[in-house]
């Protein structure tokens, strides 16, 4: 009788504690709940973190994340206005705003990140067809590229380019604005949307890099062909101040010669003048260097006996001087 007793206590207080905690339960603060009851949700969603009441049994709980979620797309190979192919990797962050809403209309987390990747794919495909390349990869920062003018004179040739007006933030805002109503009909807040990165086609990237190095080898081009320009210039330069230097130093070494060859022709003809003594030493100087200026030691020449260029080593004196018959 007593061990009956005892089973039935012990089976009444197991039911008791089934009831009691399939009756409370907790809510923490980064989770938000709906109550279901046979599969339909009833009630409010519970957002208020702390211990709450539900009947046993018959009710169930479906928890949901109150904080910011992640979406992180997949890379899409997508088409810009300019026909060229790009591979675009996007994330955004959302958070359930509906509870309700979302319950009823996605169940879980999985089927509402399959509709994220369906709508951000589809505004993001559409955003990117609509705009050129240079707006998705330009943005609206501080930062201040180069203009068309300041390329052109690198280049050496004509470029232009075409403004940009909206800008990857401006672009990015759109598909948030384009997005948002679309995914609050499931009680998602969209609260923003990035490119995380945004590359060439791997074919479409070959090229392009082939023709940055092409680009760059004509800029290298220019820059050694001015510097070569430069070279010769300042080398023509040096060459025309050397023969400036050297034709100035000529002249005045030959009027220093002539000055000099003047006063010593005047100072000659002075003691040519005054003495007779004198008159007979130059006319011996002046002869000594005819004979050094006309004969050498591969010189023959023949003279008859009475030459006046020979009266000095005959010993006899002419009529006319040995400096006139020289000249």
């Amino acid at each position: 009788m007593k061990n009956a007793i005892r089973i039935l206590v012990g089976f009444v207080v197991l039911i008791l504690l089934m009831v009691l905690t399939g009756t409370i339960y907790t809510v923490p603060m980064k989770e938000q709940v709906i109550i279901t009851q046979f599969g339909k949700p009833i009630g409010k969603p519970v957002t208020d973190a702390g211990l709450h009441l539900k009947m046993p049994f018959v009710q169930k709980i479906n928890r949901f994340e109150k904080r910011v979620l992640e979406w992180d797309g997949r890379i899409a190979e997508m088409p810009t206005l300019d026909k060229l192919y790009i591979l675009v990797d996007t994330f955004a962050r959302w958070r359930i705003k509906d509870p309700l809403e979302f319950f009823r209309r996605l169940k879980d987390e999985r089927s509402a990140q399959s509709r994220l990747d369906d709508i951000l794919g589809s505004e993001t495909r559409n955003a990117v067809a609509k705009h050129d390349l240079i707006e998705i990869i330009r943005t609206t920062k501080d930062r201040k590229p180069y203009s068309s003018g300041e390329v052109s004179e690198i280049l050496g040739k004509e470029v232009r380019f075409d403004p940009v007006t909206d800008g990857r933030a401006l672009i990015e805002r759109q598909i948030l604005e384009k997005a948002k109503p679309k995914l609050a009909s499931f009680g998602i807040e969209l609260l923003d949307v990035r490119f995380k990165r945004v590359n060439y086609n791997p074919t479409v990237e070959r090229d392009i890099f082939v023709r940055m190095i092409s680009e760059r080898q004509q800029i290298a081009e220019r820059f050694r062909s001015e510097g070569f320009g430069e070279a010769a210039r300042i080398l023509g330069d040096k060459e025309r101040d050397m023969l400036r230097i050297e034709s100035e130093a000529y002249r005045k070494v030959q009027q220093i010669l002539g000055e000099s060859d003047a006063k010593a022709t005047k100072i000659y003809a002075d003691a040519y003048g005054k003495d007779d003594g004198a008159k007979e030493f130059y006319e011996f100087t002046k002869t000594l260097e005819a004979y050094e200026s006309i004969l050498d030691s591969g010189t023959t020449v023949v003279l008859s006996t009475d030459s006046e260029l020979f009266h000095l080593l005959k010993g006899e004196t002419k009529k006319k001087p040995a400096a006139e018959a020289a000249e």
